[in-house]
């Protein structure tokens, strides 16, 4: 347990705190959130390495620095409405539920869903809704005050900002390997919105996610 809990503050400061997210609430919450407690049995020993853990099926858990970094650019709320797109292990689930006043997780793979329910059930949250299907060009009718993407997309389908409430938040990571942008998008009103570029990344793109139209010669 000693060894576990060193892990554990050692990944907060020198990984997340350096990483620009000095919000006291956020680095709390990676403390009381366990983060051992989703990652794959085989690779618990990778818990809070500085890198992506395969979960199968092309998917990986995000570095704990980007996980971090991305609750504090959306900055959920207790009034928030969330659709999470790519359930994967359910830890970000879990910190999203945490902060958020319910959260929507989407995700393709049956076996990946089926896991993260058992994992969330831990936490006895009832503002949590986990549903299978193809949510890489948005999710039904409702509208939201934070829509996270945690697989890339290298064209960021416009009904995911037309999804957002005014106010809303959207982070989602564009372009192709090696150079795409984790991007926040903020509902300005009706018809205006703002885009800020916060870092270089690359993650594992989403299932089906939109593509641009390529050239062929």
């Amino acid at each position: 347990m000693q060894n576990i809990e060193k892990a554990r503050f050692n990944m907060i400061e020198q990984q997340i705190r350096p990483c620009e997210v000095p919000e006291g609430r956020i680095l709390e919450l990676l403390k009381l959130v366990r983060r051992e407690q989703f990652v794959p049995a085989e690779k618990i020993g990778l818990a809070f390495a500085d890198m992506e853990i395969p979960l199968g099926y092309g998917t990986a858990m995000w570095q704990p620095k980007l996980e971090a970094r991305v609750l504090q650019e959306l900055h959920p709320k207790r009034s928030d409405l969330v659709l999470e797109v790519g359930t994967g292990s359910g830890y970000l689930t879990a910190l999203l539920s945490a902060l958020a006043k319910q959260v929507i997780s989407v995700e393709i793979v049956p076996e990946l869903s089926a896991s993260a329910k058992q994992k969330l059930a831990a936490l006895q949250r009832d503002n949590i809704s986990l549903e299978i299907g193809d949510a890489s060009h948005g999710w039904g009718t409702a509208s939201y005050d934070v829509i996270v993407l945690t697989g890339s997309t290298p064209v960021l389908p416009q009904t995911f900002q037309n999804s957002l409430n005014i106010g809303g938040r959207l982070f989602a990571i564009v372009g192709d390997a090696p150079l795409m942008e984790a991007k926040l998008i903020t509902r300005i009103s009706s018809d205006v919105f703002e885009t800020v570029n916060i870092m270089e990344t690359s993650v594992a793109p989403l299932q089906n996610a939109e593509q641009p139209d390529r050239f062929n010669f």
